[in-house]
């Protein structure tokens, strides 16, 4: 595990007047993953936000972007006794922490703001437990998103890829332009995150039967074997020095034209805009070849731990203002996910963000809105882990794509 980057900074904030004094000795501990400039900038919205209601903010921040070294970190909190006011968390994880009955419950605020008419019914089921609110959901997240360079993509004719095909020709000319065709890092829920689109690429029913309802036949299918190919072409595009390579880094690559695309989840737009780089000048984004119309989406909530009576209105204070509109729209402008709220307007967003706003209203009408395997959207832990270890094997040149397909199944079988 790399080693945890961890500050803590306490601060009351000194108002005027005799209720905000009082208040403002209340404070929240907050876990999280969010470090990079971008993830970090968004959630400083949220720590204004709280400070100006008299929360101080108790920082707990645990580098790694797949959330995996921050949940460690949890596990040896709760099981200490002390758990944190609210813990940043992703699908499966929520539900698993809840069956444990170690999260508090926030339907006194939940049932006072309306959320069951506006939060999308895809996150319900991750915010809720047994009929309880037990998460407040801070946004969606897609991950089937492409990020290219937009002064490659002019040297390479100015057309964005729709297909496989025409997805290899543009690596072959930023190959042949002398610069590193795809941006990524070697981590384990990265290679996944590529994973998911190139099966997402290959239809959505058989992204449903293969990550959703783990269909053994749709596991060991050609098909499959078909998407463990494609990702052996991928690698052929990445650079030598891509193990243990952090997102945000690679996303750095697009950003200074040393790359030409990087296949990531929509929070990479936010390192763009922190480097003032503009959508449509600067950079492009796309849906992955071929998923156009559909949507793999993720979304971070702040599940809230059950903690001393002193604690729970500061608690019920954050979940509040995660869920206004008002902020919904400031935190998502910046992070580049797109609100958990329905009636949130996309007037402030720009052209990446009222297209993710677009799309996802389009996949959830028509029935393509689904759960992201590589980000614990479409199946518990155990066998998303599962997974991941099967395709970065396969990645990293371990396995072949038959034994790759074979291992699948197994693991998958193993796992449920």
């Amino acid at each position: 595990m790399r080693k945890l980057m961890t500050s803590v900074a306490a601060a009351a904030f000194l108002m005027t007047g005799t209720a905000t004094m009082a208040r403002a000795t209340e404070s929240v501990e907050v876990l999280h993953w969010w470090t990079s400039g971008g993830e970090a900038a968004a959630l400083e919205v949220l720590k204004k936000d709280l400070e100006s209601k008299g929360i101080g903010w108790v920082d707990m921040p645990v580098a790694g972007g797949g959330g995996t070294e921050a949940m460690t970190v949890l596990r040896a909190r709760v099981t200490g006794g002390n758990p944190p006011t609210a813990v940043q968390m992703l699908g499966f994880d929520i539900v698993d922490w809840a069956k444990e009955g170690s999260l508090g419950n926030l339907d006194e605020v939940a049932n006072k703001e309306g959320w069951d008419k506006v939060v999308p019914t895809a996150l319900q089921q991750f915010s809720k437990y047994d009929g309880h609110w037990i998460a407040a959901p801070v946004n969606v997240h897609s991950t089937n998103w492409v990020w290219i360079n937009k002064e490659a993509l002019d040297k390479a004719g100015g057309k964005a890829p729709t297909n496989w095909d025409e997805l290899i020709a543009l690596l072959d000319n930023f190959k042949k332009q002398g610069i590193t065709p795809i941006a990524h890092g070697g981590q384990a829920w990265q290679d996944a995150t590529i994973f998911d689109a190139v099966v997402l690429s290959l239809g959505n029913d058989f992204y449903k039967k293969a990550f959703i309802d783990l269909d053994p036949d749709t596991l060991g299918s050609p098909k499959m074997k078909e998407a463990f190919d494609r990702m052996t072409k991928l690698r052929s595009y990445v650079d030598d020095n891509f193990s243990g390579r952090d997102w945000n880094l690679a996303s750095g690559m697009v950003i200074e034209g040393k790359a030409g695309l990087q296949f990531m989840g929509d929070w990479a737009k936010g390192e763009f805009l922190k480097a003032k780089k503009v959508p449509g000048k600067d950079f492009v984004c796309i849906r992955y070849p071929g998923t156009q119309g559909s949507v793999t989406f993720n979304s971070d909530q702040f599940a809230m731990f059950k903690v001393s009576a002193d604690k729970i209105p500061a608690q019920m204070q954050m979940a509040s203002s995660i869920e206004s509109p008002t902020f919904q729209s400031a935190f998502n402008v910046v992070k580049g996910s797109v609100p958990a709220r329905t009636d949130v307007p996309d007037s402030a967003f720009d052209d990446c963000g009222k297209k993710a706003i677009k799309d996802l209203a389009e996949a959830n009408k028509n029935g393509t809105l689904m759960g992201s395997m590589a980000h614990g959207h479409a199946n518990p832990a155990a066998v998303k882990n599962a997974i991941y270890d099967v395709v970065t094997r396969e990645f990293n040149g371990d396995l072949s794509s038959d034994d790759a397909v074979k291992e699948l199944v197994s693991a998958v079988a193993a796992a449920k």
